[in-house]
C-alpha cells in the first residue's frame, strides 16, 4: 500500500474525514460512509472525482462522489499521481480481463465474470461475458455516468459483438438511480444466447433473466453437488433454468424434480434439458409454485423422499433490517428439506445474502436440523467461483456460501 502523501488536490475542493476515521481508507477499503466525513466539497458534481483528505490535510485517496448515497465516496486509487482519466479506466478494465485469462476459464466455459466491482478495484461495475456478448451492471452513479465509455472500451478489449445493460439491482435505488436496460455498444444479442459449461449447453436470456442471465458464481458448485447425484432422486429447489438439474443428470441422477416460482424459467429449464439430450417427460418433473408450501405439503403427506436436495434461493436479506426475517426463511426451508431426505441423504444448501456470514449460516442449518430431528455432517463448504474474487481489503465481496451436508 502506498504511504499517505501531503499534496494539494488536482481540482475542486476535497472531501475531509473526521478525526479517527482515516484507518479504513489507509487500509484500502473502497467505501467512505457519510458518517466518516467532516466536510464535503461544494464545487464537485455528484458522480465526479474527488480527493479524500485526513483532518490534518494529508492526501489519502481518490474516488467518485455521491451525496445521495450512504456510501458517499467510492475509492478508485491510493496513488496520488494516478489521475482518473480515460487511460485509468482502460487500464483497470484490461487488468481485470487479463486476470480472467490467467485462470484459463476458456478451456471449460465461455461464460464468466470479467469485472467483479470493488474486488477488481472498479467499485460499482459488474461485467459478465456470455459467449460473444457482455452484460454490464452499473450499480453506482459514478459508473452510470461512464457506462457508455466503459462499454466501448470493453468491446475494444474483448472483441465481443455487443454490450447490453442490466442495471436493475436494489443498490441503484440507494444511489438515487432507477433501473436501466438496453444496448450500450455493438450488436444486440439474440433472445437466447447459448453458453457452454463443462461440456454442457445452456440457453440464457440476457435481457430478462435473473442477475445478468445465469448464476455464473455457482459454476464450480454445480460440479461439486453433481458428484453426489449418481443414481439419486434429486430435488432441485429454486431451480431457475435448471443448471443444477442438467449437471445432476450428467452425473447419472435417476430423476430430478425442479421447483421454481416462475413457469417461464421452467420452460427454459426444459429447453436446457433437451439441449443436453435429456427427456424432461421421463427424467424430470417441473413444478411451478411456492416451494415453502409445496415442501410443507409433501412433509405432511409423507409421500416424497429424496436422496439429494439442492436449495439455491435468491437473496433473502437485501439490507440489515431484513436479516432476521431472512434467517427465519433459511431455517424454515432447510428444515423442510431435511425432513424429505432419506437416511444418509445429501443436502446442498446455499445463501447469497452477503449480510449472512458463514458462521451465522451454519448456525441456521444446525437449528433447522434440530427442528427436523436430524443429525447431520458437513461434508463440504462452498463459495463463489474463482472468477468472482474477493479483495482482502473488501471482505464484503464474499457473499455466496454453501454447505453440503449428509443427513443421518
Amino acid at each position: 500500500m502506498e504511504p499517505m502523501q501531503s499534496v494539494e488536490p488536482d481540482a475542486g475542493e476535497p472531501v475531509v474525514l473526521k478525526s479517527g476515521r482515516e484507518k479504513p481508507v489507509i487500509q484500502h477499503h473502497p467505501w467512505v460512509f457519510s458518517g466518516a466525513i467532516n466536510r464535503l466539497p461544494s464545487d464537485v458534481v455528484d458522480g465526479e472525482v474527488v480527493d479524500v483528505y485526513s483532518p490534518s490535510s494529508r492526501w489519502l485517496a481518490r474516488g467518485y462522489l455521491n451525496r445521495a448515497s450512504q456510501i458517499q465516496v467510492r475509492l478508485l486509487t491510493w496513488d496520488v499521481n494516478q489521475p482518473i482519466d480515460a487511460a485509468f479506466w482502460r487500464r483497470r478494465l484490461d487488468e481485470a480481463i487479463q486476470r480472467r485469462r490467467q485462470l484459463d476459464l476458456d478451456a471449460t466455459t465461455n461464460a464468466y465474470r470479467l469485472v467483479n466491482g470493488e474486488n477488481d478495484y472498479l467499485p460499482g461495475l459488474i461485467v459478465d461475458r456470455y459467449a460473444d456478448y457482455l452484460v454490464l451492471q452499473a450499480g453506482t452513479l459514478g459508473i452510470d455516468k461512464r457506462k457508455q465509455e466503459l462499454a466501448g472500451l470493453l468491446l475494444e478489449l474483448t472483441g465481443c459483438r455487443g454490450v447490453i445493460e442490466r442495471s436493475d439491482t436494489a443498490a441503484r435505488r440507494l444511489e438515487g438511480l432507477g433501473e436501466a436496460h438496453g444496448l450500450l455498444a455493438g450488436e444486440a444479442p439474440p433472445d437466447q444466447v447459448e453458453i457452454e459449461e463443462a461440456g454442457l449447453h445452456f440457453a440464457v436470456d440476457l435481457a430478462g433473466g435473473q442477475k445478468t442471465g445465469f448464476y455464473l458464481d455457482q459454476r464450480a458448485n454445480r460440479r461439486h453437488v453433481a458428484a453426489y447425484c449418481a443414481g439419486a432422486r434429486v430435488l432441485n429447489g429454486f431451480s431457475y433454468t435448471g443448471a443444477f438439474a442438467v449437471h445432476a443428470l450428467a452425473a447419472g441422477a435417476a430423476h430430478v424434480t425442479n421447483i421454481d416460482s416462475s413457469a417461464d424459467v421452467l420452460q427454459l429449464a426444459e429447453t436446457n434439458l433437451r439441449r443436453n439430450g435429456y427427456d424432461p417427460d421421463q427424467q424430470t418433473e417441473n413444478i411451478a409454485g411456492d416451494i415453502f408450501h409445496i415442501l410443507r405439503d409433501w412433509r405432511d403427506a409423507h409421500d416424497h423422499r429424496f436422496d439429494v436436495v439442492i436449495l439455491d434461493p435468491p437473496k433473502f436479506a437485501q439490507n440489515k433490517q431484513a436479516v432476521e426475517r431472512a434467517l427465519r426463511g433459511y431455517k424454515d426451508i432447510n428444515m423442510l428439506a431435511l425432513g424429505l431426505l432419506k437416511p444418509g441423504g445429501i443436502l446442498a444448501t446455499f445463501s447469497c445474502s452477503g449480510l449472512v456470514g458463514d458462521d451465522l449460516f451454519q448456525k441456521v442449518i444446525f437449528s433447522a436440523a434440530e427442528d427436523a430431528r436430524r443429525d447431520a455432517q458437513i461434508l463440504e463448504w462452498l463459495h463463489q467461483d474463482r472468477d468472482h474474487p474477493v479483495a482482502l481489503t473488501f471482505p464484503e465481496g464474499e457473499y455466496l456460501k454453501g454447505l453440503i451436508c449428509r443427513a443421518l
